[in-house]
């Protein structure tokens, strides 16, 4: 019952600093308020025809009531090295036709929950949740120091990530 109390708050903050980052973006400022919840808002470039969450709490909840993994990416709109990995990863025809499969969530913002911090909170990095709410740390790319992170040339190591994570979930559950 504890945490239950926290997490009015953190939505509350989470919108404060939405709406804190759209002003200083200064973009796109007449329909942002009218319709939060367009897809191609929420995708943020990272696949406009995929459905994407909103909070992580939300992507948490789907997850698990549709029995599909979540995954997550953290990234920076102002991050070459997140740019560069968004526009591999929205041109990749089969990563976006195979993350379909997934709960999809993209953070610009960092989540209070360390599990989603194994090895530091650095962008872009790339999490993988199974439907029991575990992260799959063992999911990783190609670097020992930032275990999550993929550069543009890694998008095939990404996309087999993908594969796994869709293969670990038939085996364990």
């Amino acid at each position: 019952a504890m945490e239950k109390s926290y997490v009015p708050l953190f939505l509350l903050l989470i919108v404060i600093s939405c709406a804190l980052a759209k002003d200083a973006g200064k973009k796109d400022t007449k329909d942002t308020t009218a319709k939060p919840k367009l897809p191609q808002t929420l995708s943020r470039g990272w696949g406009d025809q995929l459905i994407w969450t909103q909070t992580y709490e939300e992507a948490l909840f789907r997850s698990k009531h549709s029995q599909k993994p979540l995954m997550i990416i953290h990234h920076l709109e102002d991050c070459p090295h997140s740019q560069a990995l968004k526009k591999v990863f929205a041109e990749h025809k089969d990563i976006q036709k195979l993350a379909e499969k997934f709960i999809l969530l993209n953070l610009v913002y960092e989540t209070t929950d360390k599990n989603l911090a194994p090895d530091g909170q650095y962008v872009p990095r790339v999490l993988f949740i199974d439907p029991s709410l575990t992260v799959r740390a063992d999911i990783t790319g190609r670097y020992s120091n930032r275990l999550y992170a993929y550069e543009p040339s890694d998008i095939s190591l990404l996309y087999s990530n993908m594969q796994k994570a869709l293969k670990l979930l038939k085996t364990e559950l």
